[in-house]
């Protein structure tokens, strides 16, 4: 699933084509993609309407019209979102296309269609934001912060980092990463982790987020920028997607488990002890 250096990637590379553009007309191909707003709502409510905004919360693409809707969009696993050249045949996994007063195109490509998209008024907006935890790159976001947060959680500490009412935007691939590269074992309780250890966390979080989103995102199959780019990020991994391959820090073997949250956790027995 994109996770937040893709999903700010993809922001980065909409907002100069998107931001003070009109949307002439919407089409919504699969409503099934739609949450909390029909189709002919959703078409009705966006059309005429200017952007003023494009930015990311969490893992969501939001784009931000001139009369205080929201377009909310979360990418699932296979979601993309790119602004372009209209093309003269309809990709077949195209979901959403907004045109806009240059004659350019805004589309959402979703193959399985697991994402999802809201048409959110302010105050619902306000809500759903709400229940969001404080973004890891926010210069506001301290380390005594982040230990306060875990001194109240007794999941595992890979699970409770990546609940995004704890931390926005962290998934599976950052969590991996983020606790090796702090030292520490995904399956311990994030209430026992020493202030210390917090801090380390902390900043290996915010650290891999941002070498990920210079790398403009890790792609293994689907994932692509708003440029229909590959991500590069892949292949500065450290422990994600390399069992039994040699710990870059250690050498011992890279073990996987599912154990912790039913899906692939990477670690190195060694180091994250």
């Amino acid at each position: 699933m994109p996770e937040l250096p893709e999903v700010e990637t993809l922001a980065v590379d909409a907002r100069p084509r998107l931001v003070r553009r009109t949307i002439a007309s919407a089409q919504v191909f699969k409503p099934d993609i739609l949450r909390k707003v029909t189709r002919a709502a959703f078409q009705r409510g966006v059309a005429g309407r200017r952007v003023v905004q494009v930015y990311r919360r969490a893992k969501n693409l939001v784009i931000e019209l001139a009369d205080g809707q929201r377009i909310v969009i979360q990418p699932g696993m296979t979601g993309s979102f790119q602004v372009g050249a209209r093309p003269a045949t309809r990709d077949p996994y195209d979901v959403i296309h907004l045109l806009l007063d240059n004659g350019k195109l805004a589309r959402y490509h979703d193959v399985r269609r697991l994402g999802r998209v809201y048409l959110f008024s302010p105050k619902q907006w306000q809500r759903h934001d709400a229940g969001i935890g404080p973004e890891p790159l926010d210069p506001a976001f301290t380390a005594e912060q982040f230990h306060a947060l875990l001194k109240r959680r007794k999941l595992m500490i890979k699970k409770a980092i990546m609940d995004q009412r704890v931390l926005a935007g962290v998934g599976n691939i950052y969590a991996s990463e983020a606790l090796w590269m702090a030292s520490v074992d995904p399956s311990r309780q994030a209430c026992r982790l020493s202030a210390d250890e917090a801090a380390r966390l902390h900043q290996a979080i915010a650290e891999v987020l941002q070498r990920s989103i210079e790398g403009r995102g890790t792609t293994f199959r689907d994932y692509r920028t708003g440029r229909g780019e590959p991500g590069t990020y892949q292949g500065r991994l450290a422990v994600y997607d390399r069992a039994g391959e040699p710990c870059l820090r250690c050498g011992r073997r890279i073990a996987v488990t599912h154990a912790i949250d039913g899906r692939s956790s990477y670690f190195c027995p060694g180091c994250q002890h």
